[in-house]
């Protein structure tokens, strides 16, 4: 199913019920990003010892909820604020890394996630640029990564390729590709209507 458009002239000014599907969207992620984070503790730890790096596979398990609300919304500000939120939300029920790393690398992920769209100006909205936008969130969680708890780890070493690769193929699959038929399928069911990327998807399968 493809759902590429390109809008002549977006609108851009926030709705309360847009604010309200990228809250809940920045919920139910944080719900899913802190039982990521329990349950891929052990599988972690394997990859790990079979390839320094290779677990930054996971890392696109992390970074779904921003380019998900923004092919929703369609908003400036729509991914950086549910990553964020998603963030926050997954701190405060505990969490490995603390509020304030959390909060910090989910603006990284979220501001990067947001850029892909922002290049476009908010007008163009197809997978292509769904998966830019997945692979830029993962490149921002990993450029976080090694500016923070991994600094002392050489970024030209083979751990930092490996991991940067990694990252960025995750997002781009996970936070990409997933997303943009998941928001495909979703509107499908008329549960978009409300807007304008829901209305395009349910016009084009009549």
């Amino acid at each position: 199913m493809s759902a590429s458009v390109v809008e002549a002239k977006p609108v851009l000014k926030w709705r309360v019920v847009d604010i309200a599907v990228a809250s809940v969207i920045g919920v139910a992620s944080a719900l899913i990003y802190w039982a990521v984070a329990f349950f891929s503790a052990a599988p972690w730890s394997v990859l790990e010892a079979v390839v320094p790096g290779l677990a930054g596979i996971f890392n696109g398990l992390w970074l779904f909820a921003g380019p998900l609300a923004a092919v929703i919304v369609r908003k400036p500000g729509a991914a950086l604020y549910a990553e964020v939120v998603a963030g926050v939300l997954e701190a405060l029920m505990g969490n490995m890394w603390g509020g304030v790393e959390t909060f910090l690398i989910a603006f990284v992920q979220g501001l990067c996630a947001e850029i892909a769209f922002a290049v476009f100006a908010y007008r163009k909205w197809n997978l292509p640029v769904m998966m830019f936008s997945g692979a830029l969130s993962g490149l921002g969680c990993w450029a976080y990564s090694f500016f923070t708890h991994l600094q002392a780890i050489d970024l030209n070493g083979s751990y930092g390729i490996v991991y940067l690769i990694t990252t960025v193929l995750s997002g781009l699959v996970f936070a990409g590709v997933a997303m943009w038929y998941l928001y495909i399928g979703i509107a499908k069911t008329g549960a978009l209507d409300n807007f304008a990327s829901g209305r395009m998807v349910r016009n084009r399968t009549r």
